[in-house]
């Protein structure tokens, strides 16, 4: 029976959305593991993947092996798999990209979910043993999944961490170009205090320029910072003025334009953004599917 959703007619979800939101839920279980799928969705395709780390197992309990105990963190961010003692992050499974959830009928302890890999992009089946809670797990995986959606709809598919950390940078940038503008100030101050120590006054009063210094090479040094009176060439001519910069577009220290977060539309988003939004957007579209179904049909698959 497909429960996607419609589940919550039936039946109200487990948690407050304030709990999900602003913080997780954490769940107990042991994790037989997971194994590449080939479909994102399908009770088969789950129960072949059940069936077979399973059977894994079984052969691994017979050498002495256990069952290793992990922690689940579920929230609207995503399915956080942690080693139960040091908290260390095994997997991070994002909402986005779980497109299936199901939970053994008849054996009350048995989920699993297919999520799609962030790196390789291939469909992993993962499958879990809890005390009596695989229901309630499930159900909490698709009550995460409902509020993350609308939090997504309601941000205009634009993610709020994204746009923060774009905001970040967009203010690094302009204060780097203010520190810019202040040591080319400082210049033009050292410069306009070197050419006063070069103007000497002549006996009669008048005011006489001295020739401009030069270097090794009898060469006039070059100044970064253009003098608003031109000074000959040696051949009598002028150089051409500098045309004034009032009138340009503002730029940055890397001669681009400074990128506003605030003040664009979605293709203004550079392409590896612009792509991560897309995969949310495609992610949520096809949305999660939960089904109770039935996985233990031998005596060899009813217990791990």
């Amino acid at each position: 029976m497909n429960r996607a959703f419609s589940r919550k007619k039936d039946k109200t979800w487990m948690h407050t959305p304030e709990a999900l939101s602003k913080h997780y839920i954490p769940y107990n279980a042991k994790f037989l593991g997971s194994t590449e799928v080939e479909q994102p969705k399908g009770t088969e395709v789950v129960r072949d993947a059940v069936r077979k780390l399973k059977f894994a197992r079984h052969i691994k309990k017979s050498e002495g092996q256990k069952i290793p105990k992990v922690e689940l963190q579920i929230s609207i961010y995503g399915v956080k798999i942690l080693e139960p003692k040091t908290k260390e992050v095994q997997h991070n499974c994002q909402l986005h990209r779980i497109s299936f959830c199901a939970d053994d009928k008849t054996d009350k302890r048995i989920f699993t979910f297919i999520c799609k890999d962030s790196e390789s992009n291939k469909h992993l089946c993962y499958v879990f043993d809890s005390e009596k809670c695989a229901e309630e797990i499930t159900l909490t995986i698709g009550q995460a999944f409902d509020l993350a959606y609308r939090k997504f709809l309601e941000s205009g598919g634009k993610d709020v961490e994204t746009r923060k950390q774009i905001a970040g940078l967009q203010k690094r940038i302009q204060d780097l170009e203010t520190e810019n503008m202040e040591l080319k100030n400082k210049v033009q101050d050292l410069e306009n205090q070197l050419r006063i120590t070069q103007v000497s006054t002549s006996p009669a009063g008048s005011v006489t320029p001295k020739s401009p210094s030069t270097d090794i090479f009898d060469m006039i040094p070059f100044s970064p910072v253009s003098h608003q009176s031109s000074i000959p060439t040696r051949n009598g001519t002028q150089p051409p003025p500098v045309p004034s910069r009032s009138n340009e577009i503002k730029r940055d220290l890397f001669g681009a334009e400074p990128f506003d977060p605030f003040n664009c539309g979605a293709g203004d988003f550079p392409p590896d953004i612009q792509s991560k939004l897309d995969e949310m957007q495609e992610g949520f579209k096809m949305g999660l599917t939960l089904e109770g179904t039935v996985f233990c049909l031998d005596p060899l698959d009813s217990r791990c």
